[in-house]
């Protein structure tokens, strides 16, 4: 028997977690941030490590619902569709990577669109032409297969900064002055390698999907969560004594954790919002949603864009508008630590703003 009711849950988790993405890469400052709102600097995880993996889950759970009704005969219209989708947002990354200098020399290939668009792409694929079965064959040997290659091709400190498999093949294919260098070295978080993993992040959202869309009621919809999810956090969290727990990795003991706690977060909101009704505070997600990736590339325009705008401060000294803003408008109010947070909170209900005109009016923009 299918549930057809729809679950906003879905939708709810959809856009709390591109509000999450906006509030953590939105800071006043980088120096004045609180921790929960940081990633781990290596192994480990805080609630900001959960935001990507979230993303990707709940793409996984879309997927399972917007494919399952092709059959067999359609799956060339499937494909053309799965297909345009991952060129068109991996291209916004690179475009977004670009921007504004837009100096191809020194461009950085990957990024959090590109990931989302290769797993998004891939995992689209695979759980379209396999079943339940299969795809958690293909799951498994993922994991296992990314840890194996991690451990045995680097033959001390596999799991470190500078001396994981991760890094060597993206400096090998890409070139250092393609890479992300946040941790002060050539490093991708969202890089190539790393990609394999996370596509099994995107199938364990699907599998959800389909538990979903199995479910007789919401009630057991979120009792077979709740154990699949407490089960998967197990897993992950003993996984992760001897493949550490790491975001920037996607180490497959960061994708079994990050599922199991999607699962487990799904099924209180589905709890909370479609069985007991409690949804009034829960619009301003639905909102975000509607335009997720849409808003999700407005914001990272609008801050590159501040960046552009040249101002001078009571010191004389020249300042972009972001920094400007932040020093000369949050921080009097709320002093350098709160004034950032404000900072990141004003700019989430500014964008709420703009993509709650675009429900009124009924206007989604699909990437």
């Amino acid at each position: 028997m299918e549930l057809n009711s729809r679950i906003i849950a879905l939708d709810v988790l959809r856009g709390l977690t591109i509000a999450l993405m906006i509030l953590v890469n939105t800071p006043g400052s980088w120096s004045y941030v609180y921790p929960p709102l940081l990633h781990a600097k290596w192994h480990g995880f805080t609630p900001t490590d959960a935001v990507f993996p979230f993303f990707l889950f709940i793409v996984g759970v879309s997927i399972h619902f917007a494919f399952k009704k092709y059959k067999s005969g359609q799956f060339n219209q499937a494909l053309l569709k799965i297909g345009k989708r991952t060129l068109i947002i991996f291209a916004i990354g690179f475009f977004l990577n670009l921007y504004p200098k837009f100096n191809f020399d020194t461009v950085r290939i990957f990024g959090v669109l590109q990931r989302i668009a290769i797993a998004y792409g891939i995992g689209a694929t695979l759980s379209l032409f396999f079943d339940k079965k299969t795809l958690i064959f293909l799951l498994s040997s993922m994991l296992l297969l990314y840890w194996g290659l991690l451990y045995f091709l680097v033959p001390e400190n596999p799991y470190a900064p500078q001396t994981n498999l991760v890094k060597e093949i993206d400096l090998f294919l890409l070139g250092s002055e393609h890479m992300w260098k946040g941790l002060g070295f050539p490093f991708d978080p969202e890089g190539l390698l790393s990609s394999l993993p996370a596509i099994g992040t995107v199938i364990f959202g699907n599998l959800a999907g389909q538990l979903i869309s199995k479910s007789s009621s919401h009630l057991n919809t979120v009792k077979s969560l709740f154990i699949y999810g407490a089960i998967l956090t197990m897993i992950g969290w003993f996984w992760g004594y001897i493949f550490p727990i790491n975001k920037s990795l996607w180490t497959s003991s960061f994708v079994c954790f990050s599922a199991g706690l999607a699962m487990l977060f799904l099924a209180l909101l589905i709890w909370v919002i479609d069985i007991n009704g409690l949804k009034k505070w829960s619009s301003p997600f639905i909102h975000f949603g509607t335009n997720s990736l849409f808003i999700f590339v407005f914001s990272g325009l609008y801050v590159k864009s501040l960046y552009l705008i040249k101002l001078t401060n009571e010191q004389g000294e020249k300042v972009n508008g972001y920094n400007s803003l932040y020093n000369e408008v949050f921080v009097p109010i709320a002093g350098k630590m709160n004034g950032s947070l404000l900072f990141a909170i004003t700019h989430i209900i500014f964008f709420w703003a703009l993509v709650y005109l675009l429900y009124k009016k009924k206007i989604f923009i699909k990437i």
